[in-house]
Formats: C-alpha cells, sequence, structure tokens
C-alpha cells in the first residue's frame, strides 16, 4: 500500500488485486499508481491526496486465489484501519463493488459501496462518462466537431469501463473496433455490433481514436512511432512507459489526452460520496463532464507553450498542488 500525497487531504485510490512476478514489481506498481493518483485528484480540483492499494494474488487460475479471496480481502481491510483514515480505499483491477463490501466489514474507510450503504456505487460507469468526454474534446480539437458519428474508434480492452465506454461512443454513432485479450468478450463486441480486431492490430489499425482501456505502459518509444490514429485517449492508466514518450507523440501530431485527466470521472464521482451534503449523482454527471473543460485547458495552455499535453498537465497538477485546495470545477 502506498500513500503519496496527503497534503490536499486523506489519500484516496483503489485495491488492485493481481498477480504480480515479485514483491518489487507489486510495490513499484503502487509507487506509480499512488503517484498517478496524485495528479489525478490535484488536476480534477479535488481535495483529496493520490493512494494506491495493491494485493499480490497467485496466478489467477490458482484455487488459492479463489479459496483465500475473502480472507485477503479482510486483511487489506484490517491494514486500511491501521491507517486511521489517512488512506480511503476503493475498486479496482482486479477487485468488485462485493469486494468493497468485504472489506467494509474490517474498516469504515471505503468507498463506492452501494447505494443502499449510503455509497455512491460502481464507479466504473463514471469513469467511462469521462472518457467519452475526453473523447469528443479530442475530436473538437483534431477534427473541429466533438461529434463521434461516423468516427472509427480502436478500443482496446472490454473490462468495466472499456465495455460502458463502448456503449456510450456506439450511442454516439461511431464505428467500433474492439479487442481484449479474453476472447470470450467477442460476444460483447457483437452486441454492439462492433467489429473484433486481434489485440496486437489494435495500436497500428486506422481510425480516427486510439482508446487503451486496458492495463499500462501500452506507449513506449517504439509503439508511439506505430499508432495508427490521431487522437490517443482511453481509460488505461499510466499509458506511456515514460514521460519522454509524450515528446513522441506530439512529434508525430498525434493528440495525447493525458490518461490521468481522461480517467478521472470515477474518483471524482467519490469525491462527490464524501461532501458533507451526501451523494448526488447529478452533481457527480456535472463535475465528471467538467473534464472536457479541464482538457480544453490543457490543450490550449501546451498550445501556448509549445509543450505536450502532458507538461501542461503536470504544470496544473503542481499549480492546484501547491495551492492546496479544491479548483473552481
Amino acid at each position: 500500500m502506498a500513500v503519496h500525497s496527503t497534503v490536499r487531504g486523506a489519500a484516496l485510490g483503489g485495491c488492485r488485486l493481481w498477480h504480480y512476478a515479485d514483491s518489487r514489481e507489486a510495490v513499484r506498481d503502487a509507487l506509480r499508481l499512488s503517484r498517478a493518483m496524485t495528479f489525478k485528484s490535484a488536476v480534477a480540483g479535488l481535495p483529496l491526496g493520490g493512494g494506491k492499494g495493491v494485493i499480490m494474488a497467485p496466478d489467477p487460475a490458482s484455487p488459492v486465489r479463489r479459496g483465500l479471496r475473502a480472507d485477503v480481502l479482510r486483511d487489506f481491510g484490517d491494514a486500511v484501519q491501521s491507517l486511521d483514515g489517512a488512506y480511503m480505499t476503493a475498486e479496482d483491477v482486479g477487485t468488485s463493488a462485493r469486494d468493497m463490501e468485504t472489506i467494509a466489514a474490517s474498516t469504515k474507510h471505503v468507498t463506492g459501496l452501494s447505494r443502499k450503504r449510503g455509497g455512491s456505487g460502481d464507479p466504473s460507469p463514471w469513469t467511462a462518462l469521462g472518457v467519452e468526454t475526453a473523447i469528443r474534446v479530442s475530436c473538437e480539437r483534431v477534427f473541429g466537431s466533438p461529434s463521434l458519428k461516423g468516427r472509427t474508434i480502436v478500443l482496446a480492452g472490454l473490462g468495466h469501463v472499456g465495455h460502458r465506454l463502448a456503449v456510450g461512443c456506439a450511442k454516439g454513432g461511431a464505428k467500433l473496433l474492439v479487442t481484449d485479450i479474453d476472447r470470450d468478450k467477442r460476444e460483447l463486441a457483437r452486441d454492439l455490433g462492433a467489429r473484433w480486431i486481434e489485440p496486437d492490430t489494435a495500436l497500428t489499425a486506422a481510425a480516427d481514436v486510439f482508446a487503451p482501456c486496458a492495463l499500462g505502459g501500452v506507449l513506449d518509444h517504439e509503439s508511439a512511432g506505430l499508432v495508427g490514429a490521431p487522437i490517443v485517449a482511453g481509460a488505461a492508466n499510466n499509458q506511456l512507459a515514460n514521460d519522454a514518450v509524450a515528446e513522441v507523440l506530439a512529434a508525430r501530431d498525434v493528440l495525447w489526452a493525458p490518461d490521468f485527466v481522461a480517467n478521472a470521472g470515477g474518483i471524482i464521482n467519490i469525491s462527490v460520496e464524501l461532501e458533507p451534503a451526501g451523494y448526488d449523482p447529478r452533481r457527480a454527471r456535472v463535475l465528471v463532464r467538467g473534464i472536457g473543460d479541464t482538457l480544453r485547458r490543457i490543450l490550449d495552455d501546451a498550445h501556448a507553450s509549445r509543450t505536450t499535453p502532458l507538461a501542461a498537465a503536470m504544470s496544473l497538477a503542481r499549480e492546484r498542488l501547491a495551492g492546496g485546495g479544491a479548483s473552481d470545477l
């Protein structure tokens, strides 16, 4: 478990249950993701720090993982409780809303519980809404219109967020090329009226938008030079293998919507849950759609300063961190 910043209040970050090669890899992932969560909260103008919890699991097919899941989650809850509110956890890759219920048996510092329990429920729809908003703003910048009608979008990853994003883009009239490492999800593609493509062709496919919605690190110096779309905007965290890759994309005139800006809808929604007045989905929707205004500002700043969207987003994050308070979102 890693808490990167509590300057702006309690650190908020998901509980990720994943198979890691060793403990060093798990620690690196927690530190990397907690840093990203800090900047995500800051850019969104939230009075929260960033944190992340990871649980090292055996191979996903292992019966040990299935048999010990509840015990492991309760142990994680004990660890969260020991921090006395400095860190609040939420759903993440490998965990579910039901898992949050299990963790809540050991700690009160759990967000994203069901509406019946006073929470805001599954954050995935809100993350998807924010990413769709970012895609529309990116299309507005590149093509002159935010409309998705007739736009070809390659969507890599049909998990909770990716599937919901696909549904939203399909309703907007986009032509979808979709893929996932789980071939059983081809049925989802059929339900969406989307064309299934193989995972190793997604990055280079000719399209208007490439939307990575699986795990991070998809863009390195080599793969960034192969992107087949003029826009990259997706739900995956830490899409760039390192910050210098942003320069590679910019040099090719590929607009990259910084991931920690585009995918902030989930944490924005949870922040509403933590407000004194209690959770209001109408307010959450307004704030999540505000991702569009934030991204427009970032793209304007990047253009004015002749830098990358990543540099402009990091500058805005540091500005808001230094201010120590929420923005006017």
